[in-house]
């Protein structure tokens, strides 16, 4: 009953005690169980390592959390082995871009949409009077739409060389248009756009994307801002290739010519899981928050590490060895853990320069579409039965049913090896593929291939060339061996003088 009399002011007095007694107490620990300063500290044998790589993470971590967000994570007055080298421009674009903005409703293979979208894209050349010589131009992974310089942006674009008056892509013949992909992050809708149904931004709540709605959205920009009903080439590589394979799929009867440069018609698991590693470093950051740290710190440790390993798959082994050898940065300094040797710095430059200057979200959607890719029969029904299910459920007002499922999980139980675990047979996964590439295995198609590369090998391409060959198309296979290109998946953007002249061909052809 005592206790119940016990004023407030007496109860933060006993409070007041209680803490201070306690922080007494946690005080005299720390002094018996830690290392006394006045004692003398034991010599090691030897000095420990210095880490100037974490050093420098740290030091961009705490400029980003004072809201010294630079545009990029490269510091000009490093001395790169990347610059010595014949490597791609992927700079940051956000200006200089049209816009194309649709206010319909966008469906996707794996069930969710998007209200509205906006695709944003570069054109060089002019369209002519017949409306029959407009060259689509399809993105890898990272591309923005400024594939060539042009009025509104004259920095060089990253196929800077291979297109313009009288060059393999001739502008004095061809109109050419590149955009920048749905999901991407350089001026078309992505998941650092913003809902405009809680004008938040989509982050993680951005639908699962496939290559195929990446190219119906593009068909739209060539039906709405151009009026062409059939494109005379579909065009692209690497990731490019995949989708000018799937524009030709999804409008067979809208394209005179195909074009595949190191490219697929379904992703290997070898890819996919190069792939997954780069995702689990990225998603590993705790900045990224699980997707949600816009207008926060971003996740620049785990986009950089990720771009390092993308990077590693790009280049062949040859190449760096012709390139770099097993020279050391600086001989005359001991080894070290962070970047030591030449191939190390360049990897390390390769993620500097790319961690800030990419949506690490995007990043993330982008490579989950590579590896979604499958042009097979069974796997394009079930998408365009789930796709038409969306659609319908749209149309209906039945919007609880509209959200894809997100509640995924991981196996109950830890993977075990099995001597045939595969569904199908390898030639039943072939013929499948085969079926579902009946569509377009009649359309005119060029498919190169880059003996040296190990992201897209080489069989990949002679599987698409096989596949339009079985029809009796007129398709031509041309391949670069190692002894003409080691610059493995980045050839088609460093080899132009191989790669150009069968495309300008098969275009005038």
């Amino acid at each position: 009953m005592m206790l119940k009399s016990i004023s407030n002011t007496s109860r933060s007095v006993v409070k007041g005690r209680i803490v201070n007694t306690l922080a007494r107490f946690s005080t005299k620990c720390n002094r018996l169980y830690a290392p006394s300063r006045s004692l003398p500290t034991l010599q090691s044998s030897n000095p420990q390592l210095s880490f100037p790589c974490l050093d420098k993470l740290e030091e961009r971590t705490n400029q980003l959390s004072s809201g010294l967000n630079s545009s990029s994570c490269s510091n000009k007055d490093d001395i790169s082995s990347l610059e010595a080298g014949p490597e791609p421009s992927y700079a940051k674009i956000q200006t200089g871009f049209e816009v194309y903005k649709s206010s319909k409703p966008i469906f996707f293979d794996y069930g969710g949409y998007l209200p509205e979208y906006e695709i944003a894209y570069e054109t060089w050349g002019t369209l002519n009077e017949a409306k029959d010589n407009l060259i689509l131009i399809h993105t890898g992974l990272s591309a923005s739409s400024h594939a060539k310089s042009q009025p509104k942006n004259t920095k060089p674009g990253w196929w800077e060389n291979f297109i313009g008056p009288d060059k393999y892509l001739d502008t004095n013949k061809f109109f050419i248009v590149c955009t920048n992909v749905l999901g991407g992050c350089y001026g078309s809708t992505g998941p650092s756009s913003k809902d405009p149904a809680n004008n938040d931004y989509y982050g993680t709540r951005f639908p699962i994307i496939t290559v195929n709605d990446m190219v119906r959205a593009q068909r739209e920009l060539i039906r709405d801002v151009f009026d062409v009903t059939k494109i005379h080439a579909s065009i692209g590589a690497s990731m490019g290739g995949m989708q000018s394979l799937a524009y030709a799929w999804e409008f067979p009867d809208e394209v005179e010519k195909i074009v595949s440069i190191s490219g697929c018609a379904r992703s290997h698991p070898y890819s996919i899981a190069l792939r997954h590693t780069q995702r689990q470093v990225l998603m590993s950051d705790p900045n990224w928050n699980r997707g949600f740290y816009y207008e926060k710190i971003v996740p620049h440790i785990g986009m950089k590490l990720a771009r390092e390993i993308a990077t590693v798959t790009y280049r062949s082994g040859p190449e760096w060895e012709h390139r770099f050898g097993r020279n050391r940065a600086d001989d005359s300094r001991p080894p070290a853990l962070c970047p030591d040797f030449l191939v190390e710095t360049y990897l390390d430059h390769a993620g500097e320069k790319f961690c800030l200057e990419y949506d690490a979200n995007s990043f993330l959607y982008v490579l989950k579409a590579m590896d979604l890719f499958d042009l097979s029969q069974s796997t394009r029904t079930k998408c365009d039965s789930i796709r038409a299910k969306t659609e319908r459920d749209f149309y209906a007002k039945s919007n609880e049913k509209l959200s894809q499922d997100s509640k995924t999980t991981v196996p109950a139980k830890p993977y075990k090896e099995q001597i045939n675990s595969a569904t199908v047979t390898p030639e039943e996964s072939l013929k499948d593929l085969h079926e579902g590439m009946k569509k377009i295995t009649q359309k005119q198609a060029l498919v190169i291939g880059v003996e040296s590369d190990i992201l897209f090998p080489v069989w990949q391409q002679r599987e698409i060339a096989n596949a339009f060959e079985e029809q009796g198309s007129k398709s031509s296979y041309y391949e670069l061996s190692n002894d003409v290109s080691n610059y493995g998946h980045d050839t088609f953007l460093i080899s132009f003088d191989h790669i150009g002249p069968p495309v300008k061909e098969f275009l005038l052809s």
